[in-house]
């Protein structure tokens, strides 16, 4: 009489298949960085550092353009999203490029005081001396 060996399945292609799919995801995600949309020449400051939560309004301007979260808007768009913040406390984080006209940024913190968004913080290069 024959005996009859377990049938095994063999895990080295599952395996395989695995790894390669694992590998296809890693290099293929993107990792999501801060909200910035505009490359801008901050000026220098020797304040001390604060804390970046992530439920806060980055607002970016340079001498020719105007970013929201990331997002290239004009002032009748930037004044439309901050119409919908609801909530007054909230952050506002705001990166100028220190080319910028005054009146530019005199219009954007008007824009900030009209919808009572007066938890402000303005972003500056650490002064190197």
């Amino acid at each position: 009489m024959k005996r009859r060996e377990t049938l095994g399945l063999d895990l080295t292609p599952i395996i395989d298949v695995v790894f390669i799919l694992l590998i296809f995801f890693i290099v293929s995600s993107v990792f999501k960085k801060e909200e910035l949309a505009l490359i801008l020449d901050l000026p220098s400051s020797s304040a001390k550092e604060m804390e970046v939560d992530k439920d806060q309004v980055f607002i970016e301007l340079s001498s020719s353009k105007l970013a929201i979260k990331g997002i290239e808007v004009s002032f009748e768009s930037l004044e439309d999203n901050l119409k919908e913040i609801e909530n007054k406390r909230k952050s506002v984080i705001v990166r100028i490029d220190k080319k910028v006209e005054y009146q530019r940024v005199i219009k954007v913190l008007d824009l900030l005081q009209k919808y009572d968004l007066t938890n402000l913080a303005l972003i500056t290069n650490e002064d190197k001396e």
